[in-house]
């Protein structure tokens, strides 16, 4: 009779070690402008969430509204840009 059992290396994958590889690091830090900005439209959010806005509260959700949309821009953008030395 012959054995039907799996390779232990084709089964198991590598070890998963929990941490972030460079290239992940990499693309938290260039999409970290855009991060920050939606946190501020989050935190202007939570804050009106209980109460009628007032008009500072009013500019406030615009100005980070703003913020979210001109980092979305930029990082837009610099996805666009080709790099030296990359392949087109």
């Amino acid at each position: 009779m012959k054995s039907i059992a799996a390779l232990q290396a084709v089964v198991t994958a590598t070890p998963f070690d929990g941490e972030p590889s460079n290239a992940e690091l990499d693309a938290i830090e260039q999409e970290l402008p855009l991060i920050l900005a939606e946190v501020d439209l989050l935190d202007a959010q939570i804050m009106t969430i209980d109460r009628p806005a007032t008009e500072l509260d009013a500019q406030r959700l615009r100005r980070a509204r703003r913020r979210v949309m001109a980092a979305r821009r930029d990082l837009t953008n610099r996805a666009g840009v080709v790099v030296a030395g990359g392949a087109a």
